[in-house]
């Protein structure tokens, strides 16, 4: 499961003595809510079918996929499917192939969700072979779904634009030199990561 209120608060107030413009964001905003996701089979699908698309447009898949396909926490579902079964519950060519690549791969034991290597860059490397999952899919799932403490998505939008603004940079910074900032936070960096979309949101920040 994700980061808990209190770990996020423990690693928040780390950063506030490492960097003192964190400590003047929490002042403005307060700690974050956690972000917590299930571990396992059925979050990594959710995350392909969410792909590009809204969160009501996702929703709406997702329903049809139930209805028309029972437990989506079997890949069965996926794998016993037609082409025509899924395309007529909202899913793309592309997404039924992302989502066959990771439901064969869950099934033959290749990609086991509850036992990914301890160090994050393998645990990144393993659930990147499943295709549709880049570096930042598999970075948001060890995040939200694992808690790692250390997880730093520096490709995000809304981090870099936000970090950007904690460090009071004149342009957004990239997803390197975010990562070069990010590297000062270390053990925190999933906290800094949660705490950057929480205060991205805050109006009037």
């Amino acid at each position: 499961m994700g980061l808990s209120a209190e770990q996020l608060k423990v690693s928040l107030d780390a950063l506030s003595k490492i960097e003192p413009r964190f400590a003047v964001a929490l002042s403005q905003v307060g700690y974050p809510e956690p972000r917590v996701r299930a571990r396992g089979y059925e979050t990594l699908l959710r995350t392909i079918v969410g792909q590009q698309v809204s969160f009501q447009a996702a929703a709406a898949v997702w329903a049809k996929l139930e209805a028309a396909r029972g437990d989506m926490t079997d890949p069965h579902a996926v794998i016993d499917a037609s082409f025509d079964d899924l395309r007529a519950c909202g899913l793309s060519r592309q997404k039924q192939g992302y989502a066959r690549s990771l439901a064969e791969l869950v099934k033959s034991g290749a990609l086991d969700l509850h036992n990914l290597p301890s160090d994050d860059e393998e645990a990144i490397a393993r659930l990147t072979q499943v295709k549709g999952i880049g570096r930042w899919s598999a970075e948001i799932y060890l995040l939200f779904a694992e808690g790692r403490p250390d997880i730093w998505p520096a490709g995000d939008l809304a981090v870099q634009i936000d970090v950007g603004q904690i460090m009071g940079l004149p342009e957004r910074p990239g997803e390197r030199q975010v990562r070069e900032i990010g590297e000062a936070w270390r053990p925190h960096r999933g906290a800094a990561a949660v705490f950057a979309w929480h205060h991205y949101k805050t109006p009037g920040i």
